[in-house]
């Protein structure tokens, strides 16, 4: 059993180092999966500096989609190759180096990480240092073309790079490791707080876009069902704009999730499989929401045809919804800055005040336990319960 005297924790990200019956093992959770890695070392102070140089990589390889499931890539190896430090690399730019990493990665990319990546690769070929050797320079010259935020997601890309490159024998080391980590927190994770709705406001939402009937043109009140539908589902908006008829049972009484409509460079849509997590659920009606969606079907649909298309016949654009319709409308109400995602949080919150077990609302939403409690469960919606 576990030494519950002798247990110690650092945190270290995502990872969790402790004292395993006086051996060092890792912890931590992927995609709302428990691991776990004993690194059979004693606890001392140098093994514990080990260990957590194991864990930042492995929390490393989580944030940039490198992450070995069958954890073969973390566990010691008793042989390994020495390497002559004097070995030239075989990479000597940045540049040579990201493209290469880019075309080995492209296939198992997600459309808006690609989209993401395309800016990031800009300011690494416009870097005015480009020797793996000039790492410090690199990061002062990143921090003075670009935000501290574009930065720390270069120096994390370019450190995995290097992982990669090491691997492949392209690069001797790895200059920028941790280095990302020296640079303040990016604004979304000092601010993630949850931004939900109360039911007040949110029956106001509603009846707003319900009855927003403009001088001229069709107005914004054909967008009542899809706002609906977000605060009955909390799905995320790309899921709602991208969800077609085929992933709904004949009855409504079921949805299922396995895809999103999402939008990159110029506001392309792009549809892509698999839901954020790279998940397929499956979300049970409740008898508002069948109800809602079998008044809107028609009994001539087409499986592939949109549930909620545009009043064009196409898919909602996101970026003009939510710059035009959503922030005429919802902000003057509710007098805060918000986005369509509150609706997401809205539903989070509520569930959770309503008795649903958290495990439950993050299988319904595609999240882990943690997250929901972290970046969705609104307090100010809890502070309004009371003991039973």
């Amino acid at each position: 059993m576990e030494s519950r005297t002798n247990l110690k924790k650092f945190s270290k990200g995502t990872v969790t180092v402790e004292n395993f019956r006086d051996r060092l093992r890792l912890r931590w959770r992927v995609n709302g999966l428990r691991y776990s890695l004993t690194l059979g070392l004693k606890d001392t102070t140098e093994n514990r500096k080990l260990a957590e140089q194991k864990a930042h990589q492995i929390e490393l390889d989580i944030q940039t989609d490198c992450f070995d499931e069958t954890l073969s890539k973390y566990k010691s190896q008793r042989h390994l190759s020495i390497v002559n430090p004097k070995e030239p690399q075989k990479v000597l730019s940045i540049s040579e180096l990201w493209d290469r990493y880019i075309d080995y990665k492209r296939q198992s990319l997600k459309p808006r990480t690609i989209d993401k990546l395309a800016v990031l690769e800009k300011h690494i070929k416009r870097c005015r240092y480009q020797s793996l050797d000039e790492a410090a320079k690199i990061r002062i010259a990143l921090l003075q073309q670009t935000t501290n935020s574009q930065a720390k997601d270069v120096l994390m890309y370019l450190s995995a790079a290097c992982k990669w490159g090491i691997k492949h024998g392209l690069v001797t080391s790895n200059p920028f490791d941790g280095m990302y980590n020296e640079l303040p927190k990016h604004k979304w994770q000092e601010d993630s707080q949850a931004n939900a709705f109360s039911e007040k406001e949110k029956q106001n939402i509603i009846q707003a876009f319900r009855n927003h009937k403009p001088s001229k043109g069709m107005g914004y009140s054909y967008y009542v069902t899809f706002i609906e539908f977000l605060f009955l589902t909390g799905c995320r908006p790309s899921e709602a704009i991208g969800l077609q008829w085929k992933h709904i049972m004949p009855d409504c009484s079921r949805i299922t999730f396995e895809s999103a409509l999402v939008q990159v460079g110029n506001g392309e849509r792009v549809r892509v499989n698999s839901s954020k997590n790279n998940k397929k659920r499956v979300f049970p009606c409740n008898q508002q929401l069948q109800q809602l969606l079998l008044t809107i079907k028609s009994e001539n649909l087409e499986p592939e045809s949109l549930v909620f298309p545009s009043p064009e016949e196409l898919s909602i654009h996101y970026r003009n919804f939510s710059r035009r319709a959503w922030d005429k409308i919802v902000d003057p109400i509710v007098e805060r800055k918000t986005t369509p995602y509150s609706c997401r949080d809205t539903f989070i919150s509520e569930q959770i005040a309503k008795g649903v077990p958290t495990a439950v609302v993050a299988k319904w939403c595609d999240n882990s336990v943690e997250i929901i409690e972290q970046k969705y469960l609104d307090s100010n919606v809890l502070e309004q319960l009371k003991p039973l």
